[in-house]
């Protein structure tokens, strides 16, 4: 990129609900409108059948099909000054119907930065309590699964074959240490 773009205004070429297109130099992008940020929760359950991750799937209507993906949700959308740890456990139990006794941050991550502005915090929710059956809020349709970390790489397999959408933060389960 030359000095040029860094040093360009940044311009606003429209402004949504949710996100809001922009310009700098010869780069357009995205980000999320009014402050608003993620928050992305890593969810591994335990019990004496072993360890089990909470996965969500729901219809992404830019990919046209169903996504499996880490439960998720929007930060300061409804309440400007919310703190992100407060949406991850308001967002965890709402879409998979477990509620974290604690939350980690593990911090800061861009999930793609030559095209989106938005950052997420990721967040590791320890000590799960089942509250409910999850599913989402409103017209949401989102289906909790439960899934095997030994089984992982074989079931995710199975959902792309099936012609699932793959969010890349499922990249985290296949080989990073976060799971340590």
């Amino acid at each position: 990129m030359s000095d040029n773009d860094w040093n360009a205004p940044e311009e606003t070429m429209w402004t949504g609900r949710f996100i809001t297109a922009k310009t700098r130099g010869k780069w357009e992008y995205v980000g999320r409108a009014r402050g608003i940020r993620a928050a992305v929760i890593l969810a591994i359950d335990e019990d004496a059948d072993g360890r089990h991750v909470l996965l969500v799937d729901q219809y992404r209507v830019p990919l046209g099909k169903r996504c499996i993906e880490l439960p998720a949700g929007l930060v300061g959308d409804h309440d400007a000054g919310e703190e992100a740890s407060l949406a991850a456990s308001r967002e965890l139990e709402e879409e998979t119907g477990y509620l974290p006794g604690r939350l980690e941050s593990l911090g800061e991550f861009f999930s793609s930065p030559g095209m989106v502005s938005e950052s997420f915090t990721l967040f590791r929710a320890h000590d799960l309590v089942k509250t409910g059956d999850g599913g989402g809020v409103d017209s949401e349709d989102i289906r909790v699964h439960r899934v095997p970390l030994a089984t992982l790489p074989d079931q995710i397999a199975a959902w792309r074959d099936q012609g699932f959408a793959m969010d890349v933060k499922l990249l985290l389960l296949l080989g990073a240490g976060f799971l340590a």
